[in-house]
């Protein structure tokens, strides 16, 4: 077995992990069978989690994907074999973090009626005097008008209520079918900031997790933290191995405890809502389980999610991510390189720095597009604390408890979503919803139609680029609370990300679009990606209407991005043209090869016309008044533009990086096959009419307009 190694020196290892390792860690006592069971598990997927992969991740379709040469493991050199065996150390002591499970959640605490109803009474008076007022609001007909009043006062009861309801109201928060707009923007202020626990709790939970004593491990360690949220806090340290700066992040005690009895409450109260609540739509004790998961999933202070998160994203020169120091990491202890920076939403400070806050912005828009749309796997709690701006220009990516990943239909599902928005074509972006998972197949999307289009016509007065991406959410969102959506977890999550990013270049400047930043890679996916339903969105996009201008447009904005290859953009409609399936394709081809020889003829012969001497013009033509040709101005205005809209097409490829004039050699070996002299030939067939046709009319000097569809 091979393991590439962060400085590509591959070693071998006869056994992962070898047999005397193996029985230096037995299985530790279990007190129940299923706790067994997932240690094993997790013993045996050490091997599959330890092996970097040798060869390239093949993508969907078969297509080699970029390889990436990421250092995933400490810096400065030293033994690989260690640092992979230290993971595995890790990943043992992790072996009984807990998982959630409502069976066993309910075994539990269905056996201690008395704690759970004294939770559950704190819980009940506390959303109860919340709820009277809302219904007070409602009798008195003014729920509308204190909307943003109550949904302040549900940010502060969920705070009362500890880290479980900070984390819901956070979730909340990313749930435009669930909550009003008033209620989105109040609970998404929520701050994981509860008060510290005792730094004597913090240094017993190290030695005891790590197995060593504090002093073994540090040369220092703050004497308080530095940090605390609601489900641990962070201390500032330096390793006596190595002499390097470490963060150390702490689990609060109890917190499995506590977060465990409000779930299974929670979770109770879902069944209630699911019955008899009818305004609600969605399966709300699916959205409890699918949110348990994740928050205990911070829970575990693993940190694969770190490692994997690294070797995805941290090829950009502009991108950091801080390395996990395995030897002392486990379930409730985590710790990682520190790393020096601003927040994100501190401008006067990085500004302080010589950095721009808008360009650290551009930097999180182009990586969180490459992790929801290129690889699915993306940070979903991307808020200023998070964030920082290094003293190097680089925006730094820290706390990898919450993640997320789109599904591979969904990822070409949102690009065509926007493709269709572009074209205004609203039928479409109600189908794109079964593809997105929003709505059931058996639903019927008619109705919404209408809804899309009042907004999006309002909305798109403007270009799609100058859209404001909270506007778009908030829009969006009132369609969504109207009609039976359900959305899936993993969208919702987007759409926080990238409000969290628009709000913070707003900061700077109150013009910035995130869809405008957002645009050149959409451009590239578009013009670059060989995904059957990325290759058809394109063909939709550039032959509808018969707009040159869209693939003007895509090339301006795909040269933004500097992944952008014109070599590439040919391919994917190519490889389509002469395919079986590919007679739709092919007429259009004709009709706007026609089109555009046409133009490159008439113009060329009106340009000669006009550049001939107006008393020579007058001998020649015998005084025509109505030129060489007969064709209205508006006609021969729209010849040449067409005609000059190529020109600038071509130039934009000659003038992409990577241009190479054998990039066309692929289209001369499609004309030489044998389906290829068929197109050329009907190519000329339809040319050769067109011409023939102007001919007639320029004889006849009948001054009508030559149909486009000749």
């Amino acid at each position: 077995m091979v393991v590439a190694a962060a400085a590509n020196q591959p070693f071998t290892l006869s056994l992962w992990p070898p047999k005397s390792w193996r029985q230096d860690f037995p299985d530790p006592p279990h007190p129940n069978p299923l706790g067994k069971r997932r240690f094993r598990r997790q013993r045996l997927g050490l091997r599959a989690a330890l092996v970097e992969a040798a060869r390239p991740k093949e993508a969907a379709d078969g297509s080699s994907m970029q390889q990436h040469q990421v250092q995933i493991y400490r810096r400065g050199g030293g033994d690989r074999t260690e640092d992979l065996q230290a993971e595995a150390r890790a990943m043992l002591r992790a072996a009984n973090a807990s998982l959630y499970s409502p069976e066993l959640l309910a075994a539990r605490y269905g056996s201690r009626p008395i704690k759970v109803v004294g939770r559950a009474l704190q819980i009940l008076i506390a959303l109860s005097w919340f709820g009277v007022k809302v219904l007070v609001d409602q009798r008195k007909g003014v729920l509308d008008r204190n909307k943003r009043k109550r949904a302040a006062e549900l940010r502060s009861v969920f705070t009362r209520l500890g880290p479980t309801f900070v984390k819901l109201g956070q979730g909340l928060s990313t749930r435009p079918d669930l909550c009003p707009a008033e209620y989105l923007e109040e609970l998404s202020q929520l701050q994981d900031a509860l008060p510290t626990f005792p730094d004597a709790d913090a240094f017993s939970c190290i030695e005891r997790e790590l197995g060593l004593s504090l002093d073994s491990i540090f040369s220092s360690i703050s004497p308080s933290p530095i940090a605390a949220a609601s489900l641990g806090q962070v201390y500032k340290a330096r390793l006596r191995s190595g002499d390097v700066v470490v963060a150390v992040k702490v689990q609060r005690p109890g917190i499995e405890e506590a977060i465990g009895l409000d779930f299974y409450l929670i979770r109770g109260l879902g069944f209630l809502i699911n019955k008899y609540v009818d305004i609600v739509t969605s399966d709300v004790v699916a959205l409890i389980d699918e949110f348990a998961r994740r928050v205990y999933q911070e829970l575990n202070y693993e940190g694969k999610n770190a490692r994997r998160f690294k070797k995805l994203y941290a090829d950009r020169e502009d991108v950091l991510v801080p390395d996990i120091f395995w030897d002392y990491t486990s379930s409730k202890v985590l710790t990682m390189e520190w790393v020096d920076g601003v927040k994100l939403n501190e401008q006067a400070a990085i500004e302080k720095q010589g950095l721009k806050v808008l360009d650290l912005v551009n930097t999180g828009i182009q990586c969180s597009l490459r992790q929801l749309l290129e690889y699915g796997y993306f940070h979903a709690d991307p808020h200023p604390g998070n964030l920082l701006a290094t003293p190097e220009g680089k925006l730094a990516f820290l706390d990898f408890g919450m993640m997320s990943e789109t599904p591979e239909e969904a990822r070409f599902a949102i690009i065509g979503h926007v493709v269709h928005m572009v074209n205004r074509d609203y039928e479409a972006m109600a189908r794109d919803y079964y593809a997105l998972d929003f709505l059931s197949t058996d639903v019927d999307v008619t109705p919404i139609v209408p809804a899309l289009r009042n907004f999006f016509d309002d909305a798109l007065n403007s270009t799609v680029s100058e859209l404001n991406f909270k506007t778009l959410v908030d829009g969006l969102g009132a369609v969504l609370y109207q009609y039976p959506f359900n959305v899936p977890a993993y969208y919702a999550l987007i759409l926080r990300s990238l409000t969290v990013l628009e709000g913070l270049a707003l900061y700077a400047d109150p013009n910035f679009k995130v869809l405008a930043a957002s645009y050149p890679y959409f451009a590239k996916r578009l013009l670059t990606d060989p995904n059957p339903y990325l290759r058809d969105a394109l063909i939709e996009l550039l032959f509808k209407d018969g707009k040159w201008n869209r693939l003007e447009s895509l090339l301006v904005q795909g040269r933004k991005d500097r992944d952008f290859s014109a070599k590439d953009a040919l391919q994917p409609v190519l490889k389509l043209l002469l395919a079986p399936d590919g007679e739709e394709l092919r007429i259009l081809v004709i009709k706007e090869a026609v089109r555009i020889t046409e133009a490159f003829v008439l113009g060329t012969v009106i340009d000669t016309y006009n550049s001939i001497p107006d008393l020579l013009r007058a001998l020649m033509f015998n005084g025509n008044a109505s030129g060489v040709i007969s064709m209205s101005k508006t006609e021969q205005q729209n010849m040449i533009e067409l005609r000059d809209q190529v020109y600038r097409i071509w130039g934009l490829l000659r003038s992409s990086e990577n241009f190479d004039p054998s990039l066309f050699q692929p289209i001369l070996q499609v004309l030489q096959q044998p389906e290829g002299r068929i197109l050329g030939g009907r190519v000329i067939g339809g040319i050769t009419q067109r011409l023939a046709a102007r001919l007639l009319q320029q004889v006849l000097r009948a001054p009508a307009t030559v149909s486009a569809s000749s």
